[in-house]
């Protein structure tokens, strides 16, 4: 896309101790939900100093026109599988079982630490092009430390806010985090930081005799929250919660990932501990963890972020989950209500929930919001803007936050702010090194299709994989089966 005449040029950007935004339309996302139609925002270092209009600058601040854009927080992603980047588009006709087989049960740990890299380099890249400024890394491919430290230099490499969530599927939770090389990477590597904060990613199988909790208190003594995928469909159900619940292990901090087969006492339970879920409402609708949550999550006031889960099925825009979680919610509630023989007049969840699930629920979810999710004084400058003049869909803008979410789509990302540092301008990325991550990622498909051979590399895009290779639960580190939706 050709520069704007007489726009800036990135670097003057960059180099500028203050940059304004101006005639924006311009959703701050605050306590008030305050919307501007015409409004400007100014930038000071790495800060937000104000929010207005015809705002007063200091002298050198260099002025960008976001006359017929969108200007909102950086989109706020609490559950990605970046290493799985690499196979991009792969699984796209698979159901979840077929995920576990591949990933858990055959080919996961033929991952090698350069390409973990791969993976993670790729999607931090793509994170910030589409205007996701914050990712958790749901990193549950480590098979070792060394699988860490590559994921975690990938992170470092590239321009954005990131939380680097440990986990491996391949050993049990109470193993790893007891192991000796899992603490020196934790004192080498996670002293948290404004741009890189750490969680710990493990599930709970229901068995009885809870070994996770030895998880748990690794977590609690590292004071780290964790991330669990809860409620999905043959592996983690209501057990899990409780068995969390009967020990003390379900916090504000704790994020519930799914949560879409739970029953109304699990709800209950996360509802009056304070906790928050991760909707993945594509990933949900498509390979059977269960209905997308939200409609449930809301009628137990249970908080809400979102995420796109992995880029192995779909795409990893923050744009479609915003979407597809509106579609969802609004499907069944015409849904429940057609049951009831009833019509729904007034829908419940409104295009403005949705976008803020998607940037200030999201640093709720994290422990972030004093420093990200909303555009206010004294944030830090996590800045979209939406704006593309090129483009028939982004324009009339009559209703800003319908427009988000069901207009509006990666390539209106015109520029990108993460932490006040220019990411994206003029849609165009700036230092991301995206041709080294082209390069590592081709060498990681290279390796797995030789790895695999061209017949089980052709049969693992296939949906021909026996569902009987999954049980109870897909997890290897353990023979625990409960029957609740597999008869043995």
């Amino acid at each position: 896309m050709a520069p704007i005449p007489g726009a800036p040029a990135a670097s003057e950007i960059a180099d500028a101790p203050a940059v304004v935004f101006r005639h924006g339309h311009v959703l701050t996302m605050d306590d008030r939900r305050t919307a501007l139609t015409d409004g400007d925002v100014l930038v000071v270092g790495d800060t937000i100093r104000a929010v207005g209009t015809n705002l007063a600058t200091p002298e050198g601040t260099v002025e960008v026109d976001a006359t017929g854009g969108i200007l909102m927080p950086g989109m706020i992603d609490t559950h990605r599988h970046m290493w799985q980047t690499a196979m991009r588009g792969y699984g796209a006709d698979w159901t979840l079982t077929q995920y576990f087989v591949w990933n858990y049960l055959e080919h996961g740990k033929r991952f090698r630490p350069q390409d973990i890299y791969a993976g993670n380099l790729l999607s931090a890249i793509e994170a910030i092009d589409a205007g996701v400024t914050t990712t958790v890394d749901w990193s549950h491919g480590l098979v070792t430390v060394d699988h860490a430290e590559a994921a975690v230099d990938a992170l470092e490499e590239v321009p954005g806010r990131f939380v680097f969530a440990y986990g491996d599927i391949h050993a049990g939770p109470w193993e790893w985090t007891a192991s000796p090389e899992f603490r020196g990477f934790v004192e080498r590597r996670m002293p948290r930081s404004e741009m890189l904060g750490f969680q710990l990613a493990f599930d709970v199988t229901g068995d009885p005799a809870f070994p996770e909790k030895a998880a748990f208190e690794v977590a609690r003594e590292l004071g780290v929250p964790v991330t669990t995928h809860a409620g999905v469909w043959g592996a983690t159900n209501d057990n899990g919660i409780r068995l969390m619940h009967e020990h003390g292990f379900m916090t504000p901090e704790t994020v519930y990932v799914h949560a879409a087969t739970l029953s109304e006492d699990s709800y209950q339970r996360i509802a009056a501990t304070g906790g928050s879920a991760s909707v993945s409402a594509e990933s949900e609708a498509s390979c059977g963890q269960g209905y997308p949550s939200s409609w449930a999550l809301r009628r137990h006031s249970i908080p809400v972020s979102l995420s796109v889960d992995t880029s192995m099925w779909w795409s990893a825009d923050a744009f479609a989950a915003m979407r597809s979680t509106l579609s969802a919610d609004r499907a069944r509630e015409h849904h429940e209500a057609h049951a009831c023989g009833d019509t729904v007049t007034h829908v419940a969840l409104r295009a403005q929930e949705v976008v803020e699930w998607a940037t200030r629920g999201g640093a709720r979810a994290l422990g972030m919001d004093h420093l990200v999710g909303s555009i206010e004084p004294g944030k830090r400058a996590d800045i979209v803007l939406l704006k593309n003049d090129e483009s028939p869909a982004m324009f009339p803008i009559l209703n800003a936050y319908g427009h988000v979410v069901f207009q509006a789509q990666r390539g209106d990302v015109h520029t990108v702010l993460v932490n006040g540092r220019p990411v994206k301008y003029g849609h165009r990325l700036i230092g991301t090194g995206l041709a080294k991550a082209r390069r590592a990622v081709e060498q990681t498909v290279e390796y797995i299709r030789a790895e695999l051979g061209e017949e089980e590399w052709a049969a693992g895009m296939s949906p021909e994989i026996p569902e009987s290779k999954v049980l109870d639960n897909p997890y290897t580190y353990t023979k625990y089966a409960d029957g609740s939706t597999h008869q043995n």
